[in-house]
């Protein structure tokens, strides 16, 4: 006799369900901080390095897959509902400030990946950060960097183990000693070098710790106005105008342009003001084949 005829009646839906339950969201992975080594992207070298005082501005895209769950530069697991972004330098995480020049709109994103791959391009925003800000594929945007909440965020999260040397211990003679109390400004250095890992220094009482910065930062959209500006590519920088002449040719009669302190002048070299983004863009794309892979677009405002 078989045993189907034993299945209580009720009981078959729950097993029809179970057999169609979609899987579960992956878990969320351990955010991390970190700075990264050199890396091609795009056809173009990238430098990570830590800048808690940058502020530049160029042209915004919206991260191109839109789907959620795969591991970001720094461990997390990707949200587009999330106000996060992708730049190519920039330690990480780092809090912006993002302004659309097109329309005034400010939001604050958390930096967590490395891209956009898309030459010219400066920042990439997840789907939620593009709708508030209201940015599109080439929108012209400024980006500061937020020093206060970007220090902070890194301070409260695990670091990457840095490689040591086994250094022997010289030896130590008889000599008399006695401890000192810290210098002022000793507990915060502390404080800071435990939150990276660095080794621990006793240093008297420990004060509180920062105000640490969400991971999920507020949908907090401050209306500004309008700036919209020119569309330049530039170069690189140089001390010398010879150098910076030698580039210039070579990008097709660009410009050079001093600039810094007149006792000692640094020179850029550029092109444009260009009309269009598409006109940018393929302006860009000769400078890049004539061997200034360094070339980039950006917006003078």
């Amino acid at each position: 006799m078989s045993l189907l005829r034993f299945i209580p009646v009720a009981l078959l839906p729950l097993a029809v369900i179970g057999c169609t339950r979609q899987p579960a969201p992956p878990l969320p992975t351990a955010a991390r901080y970190t700075v990264g080594a050199p890396y091609e992207l795009g056809g173009s070298w990238s430098y990570p390095r830590e800048d808690f005082a940058l502020a530049e501005a160029g042209l915004a895209t919206v991260i191109a897959d839109p789907r959620g769950g795969r591991v970001t530069a720094n461990g997390e697991t990707y949200d587009p509902g999330l106000l996060t972004a992708a730049h190519r330098t920039l330690q990480l995480p780092a809090i912006l400030r993002v302004t659309n020049l097109e329309n005034g709109r400010e939001l604050r994103v958390r930096v967590n990946d490395r891209g956009p791959a898309q030459p010219g391009r400066l920042l990439a925003l997840s789907r939620r950060a593009a709708e508030l800000l209201g940015v599109a594929a080439g929108t012209q945007v400024s980006i500061t960097v937020d020093s206060e909440a970007s220090r902070a965020l890194a301070a409260g999260m695990p670091q990457p183990e840095a490689a040591s040397l086994a250094v022997a211990t010289a030896p130590r003679g008889v000599v008399e000693s006695e401890s000192l109390a810290p210098p002022p400004g000793a507990q915060a250095a502390t404080r800071l070098r435990q939150a990276r890992g660095g080794p621990a220094v006793a240093a008297g009482p420990v004060e509180a710790a920062p105000q640490t910065v969400p991971l999920r930062l507020p949908e907090e959209l401050v209306q500004g106005v309008a700036r919209p500006g020119r569309l330049f590519v530039q170069g690189s920088n140089f001390t010398s105008r010879t150098d910076a002449q030698r580039q210039a040719a070579r990008m097709g009669g660009a410009r050079v342009e001093p600039f810094g302190p007149p006792r000692r002048p640094e020179y850029r070299v550029r092109l444009g003001p260009f009309a269009s983004v598409a006109e940018a863009d393929r302006a860009l794309e000769l400078v890049r084949r004539s061997g200034v892979s360094e070339a980039r677009l950006l917006v003078d405002y």
